[in-house]
Parts: C-alpha cells; structure tokens; sequence
C-alpha cells in the first residue's frame, strides 16, 4: 500500500514567499523569475509526488513564476491544500460503513 504523502505547509508556504521575492525589485526581480522558474517546477513535480499532479502543477508553476505579474498566485499552498483534501476524502472512503 502506497503512503499518500503531503509536504511540510510551512515549506510551501516558504516557497511562495520565495517565488514572491521578485516584487521586492520591479525590474530585476522579473529577471530573477527566469531563473526561479524552472527550478520552481522541479521543486513542485518532486514535491507533490504523485505523477499527474506533480507534472501538471509542476508546468504551472512555471508558467505562474515566468509569466510577468503573476508571482502573487501562491501555487504551492493552493496544491497543499488540493493534496489534503484528497488525502482526507480517499481516508474516509476507505472507512468501513456502519
């Protein structure tokens, strides 16, 4: 049996706050994006282990943090937060009925 595992919140809290720096310096920090970007979708496709999940938010977190202007999106937590419910609801269904 498989453990459906979910990240540390403060973790992908941290990882928005991250991804939000580039507010901090209007013009460079756009500039910081390009880098952040792609290692952002790699931390996310590793993160959120599973496989359709993890791909398809690690592709939109790196459209989020590449595209200008959309650093506030705290793709991260909005996955957490996806990623529990989901643990929650197949925990439940896996509950013996009364």
């Amino acid at each position: 049996m498989k453990r459906n595992r979910l990240p540390n919140i403060y973790l992908c809290i941290l990882l928005v706050l991250i991804g939000m720096t580039s507010y901090l310096l209007p013009v460079i920090g756009e500039t910081e994006d390009i880098v952040w970007a792609p290692v952002s979708g790699i931390i996310f496709y590793f993160l959120f282990v599973k496989r359709r999940f993890g791909m398809l938010g690690g592709i939109f977190s790196f459209l989020e943090e590449i595209s200008p202007g959309l650093d506030f999106i705290p793709t991260f937590t909005i996955a957490w937060f996806i990623r529990k419910h989901g643990i929650e609801k197949n925990a439940e269904a896996s509950l013996p009925s009364k």
